[in-house]
């Protein structure tokens, strides 16, 4: 039974880091056409998925309520997770270039190990410290051999280096710290208040963000990779997220991120953009070794 858990975990985690993935080539594809400002495409998000959770919680555990004591703490869980998250990575995502952006994003799992050795207990693993490194090897690979795109920042600033440090702490600490508020809750119940107190701190500045936006000139194509931003990478990926939480340890959660690179690079391949070589199936083996290392090996305290 705890096999199939983890297993589930495991699955529901991949799945939403390799929608995120793609999130990345859509969100700055966005940003670099100038049409939709970075705000307005956060209220975009936290309004699409709040209802679109709302309506489904009426046929997923309808009856289900959060508990009064822990209302402000889903509203801080939110406000972490989600606002500051997402408007730290939209602020960063057009003043980093692809490969810093991609470099800066492996700091999440190292700052969700330490996060919850210090919150909660998370023990720290000489498994979980060499998987890391293991991973984060492939990826720094992958990263440094690979053909960037030429859409977004064409020099990495300051501000968006430390846009990109501020989204890898925000969800790093999200993650770690709020694990043992979600277990107490379905995924329905938890991400519909997420949403909602995200959608109310969006809603002071909603009416600025698309008054600044230029609707009449969006094209068919970004249309299209904002519909698949919201419902795929906002709602679906959230969606996913909380059911690793529940089954996985934080850090493993966070693991998944060194598969984000390696699904833009299955992306690249696929519409002819980059080209399959040696190294290339090293660094991807690598990242997965250093996954399964963290999840399944023995674990022996430092």
């Amino acid at each position: 039974m705890e096999k199939n858990s983890t297993l589930i975990g495991n699955l529901a985690c991949f799945g939403a880091y390799a929608i995120f993935g793609h999130n990345v080539i859509s969100c700055r594809s966005i940003a670099v056409d100038g049409n939709i400002t970075p705000m307005a495409l956060f209220c975009l998000r936290s309004f699409g998925s709040t209802a679109l959770f709302w309506i489904v919680s009426l046929f997923v555990a309808p009856h289900e309520h959060i508990e009064r004591g822990d209302i402000w703490k889903v509203a801080l869980a939110s406000f972490i997770g989600l606002y500051l998250t997402q408007i730290s990575f939209l602020f960063a995502i057009t003043r980093t270039t692809a490969i810093d952006a991609s470099i800066l994003c492996t700091l999440s799992p190292i700052m969700t190990l330490i996060i919850s050795a210090i919150a909660i207990k998370e023990r720290i693993t000489w498994s979980g410290i060499a998987g890391i490194l293991l991973s984060l090897s492939g990826v720094l690979i992958l990263i440094f051999h690979s053909v960037s795109m030429r859409s977004g920042a064409d020099v990495t600033t300051v501000w968006g280096i430390l846009g990109m440090v501020a989204n890898a702490f925000f969800f790093s600490f999200y993650l770690a710290v709020f694990k043992p508020l979600l277990r107490k809750y379905s995924v329905v119940t938890f991400m519909k208040w997420m949403f909602l107190f995200s959608s109310i701190m969006a809603l002071p500045f909603a009416f600025s963000a698309f008054k600044a936006s230029n609707g009449a000139a969006i094209s068919t194509g970004v249309a299209w990779q904002v519909v698949y931003v919201v419902v795929a990478a906002t709602f679906l990926s959230y969606f996913l997220i909380p059911i690793g939480q529940k089954r996985l340890r934080p850090v493993v959660v966070c693991m998944y991120t060194y598969v984000q690179p390696v699904i833009a690079m299955v992306i690249a391949l696929a519409l002819g953009m980059d080209s399959l070589s040696l190294l290339k199936i090293i660094a991807t083996v690598l990242v997965f070794s250093g996954v399964g290392l963290v999840n399944f090996v023995p674990k022996k305290r430092l």
